[in-house]
């Protein structure tokens, strides 16, 4: 049988299955592979698997474009916030040829282990909720790009926002890793910078269980401000020890227990009143912000968003444009990435310096209020119907 007749009895059988000659070439699109990284198990999980929904979100809707170039393979690899096997599951996805660039890493000592792993394997990745500083302006590796922002400004809101209420006197409790420790030292930073005064600092483990002797000591400091920087399960074990002990202090938290386990490991009442920062503006005010919220939804995901998945679903959009303008090449797609500027968002425009890190300005405060994360402007602390724990105002 000659060439000209088997592409006739083709047109024939295609025509018979109700398909065209070009329809069944596009429904022959190259798989792409794209990654994810984070926090599915363990103690943070919530806002890990909040994250990976929110990627792989942005992979269903793409796959789901009929003008798409590619169809994309999402793979998803737990690091259960911890560095070593952060960094096994980094290796065996830069490992991956196939594997073009991904969307890593919530826990900072996590993000810090493993930049020199996509450097050497040349993967661009796209950092979605790691906010201490070095994991970009540490290195300057072109493959590392972070969308959301960093504990430096985010402090500095903190330590302002404080002060404006009137509060002076802080003791300070921080996980000793890398993370912990550099929301301490930025906090401490700024807060003195405004006139505050750090009573104390108690560095403890994430896996302590027992603060009695740390606690102990801040009692009889009577501080007015307890800052916890660390994540929600250690944030949630020092919060209930607070009560157990008398503390009679405001439990002011970073963007680490800005997530509802927060809330669901303390109950509605020991959580009331506890403050979070967290950077970028909260997702129902964002330019399609509600319809992220309305897709989320109506793929009956068992968890949540949380605070990062907008962002961890923006810098997977970014990955997949990339590789639709320049095709499934590790290189190109780090320059194109790299070359973001003023880019519209779900999280606002996007701008990559010089290192990789993503230019945001905004810090939004939030205070639990009735069991959930309300924005402190508005909340009913923010109005003066209801007073934080030795409130100036």
């Amino acid at each position: 049988m000659g060439i000209a007749t088997l592409f006739r009895v083709l047109i024939f059988c295609l025509s018979l299955a109700g398909l065209s000659v070009d329809s069944g070439i596009a429904a022959a699109k190259t798989t792409v592979k794209v990654g994810f990284i984070g926090p599915l198990t363990g103690g943070v999980s919530s806002n890990g698997l909040g994250g990976r929904n929110s990627a792989e979100l942005a992979v269903m809707e793409r796959n789901e474009d009929p003008s798409s170039r590619y169809a994309y393979e999402f793979v998803a690899l737990d690091d259960e916030c911890k560095s070593n096997i952060g960094v096994q599951a980094a290796t065996k996805m830069a490992a991956d040829r196939k594997v073009i660039a991904a969307v890593t890493h919530y826990c900072s000592a996590v993000a810090l282990s493993t930049v020199d792993i996509y450097h050497r394997f040349g993967l661009p990745v796209v950092v979605w909720g790691a906010v201490q500083p070095d994991i970009t302006y540490g290195n300057d590796y072109p493959e590392i790009m972070r969308i959301c922002g960093t504990m430096i400004n985010q402090n500095e809101e903190a330590a302002k926002f404080m002060r404006s209420l009137g509060y002076k006197k802080f003791a300070i409790i921080h996980d000793t890793t890398d993370y912990g420790k550099s929301h301490k030292d930025y906090f401490t930073k700024y807060l003195v910078e405004n006139g505050g005064e750090i009573l104390d600092v108690f560095g403890v483990t994430s896996d302590q269980q027992d603060f009695t002797a740390e606690l102990t000591k801040i009692k009889s400091l009577n501080p007015e401000v307890i800052y916890f920087g660390g994540l929600t399960p250690l944030g949630v074990r020092v919060r209930s020890q607070m009560e157990k002990l008398g503390i009679r202090a405001q439990f002011e938290g970073v963007s680490g227990i800005k997530s509802d386990a927060f809330i669901e490991g303390l109950g509605k009442e020991l959580a009331e009143g506890c403050l979070s920062f967290i950077e970028g503006t909260p997702t129902e005010k964002l330019p399609g912000g509600r319809k992220f919220l309305k897709a989320y939804q109506s793929r009956n995901f068992a968890q949540g968003p949380e605070a990062y998945g907008p962002f961890a679903y923006t810098a997977m959009v970014q990955i997949l444009d990339a590789i639709e303008k320049v095709g499934p090449d590790r290189k190109k797609v780090t320059a194109t990435l790299n070359a973001t500027k003023d880019a519209p968002t779900l999280v606002g425009d996007v701008t990559y310096d010089s290192h990789g890190q993503n230019i945001v300005p905004v810090i939004s405060k939030y205070v639990v209020q009735d069991g959930v994360w309300a924005l402190w402007e508005d909340s009913e602390y923010a109005s003066g119907k209801r007073k934080l724990v030795n409130s100036k105002q």
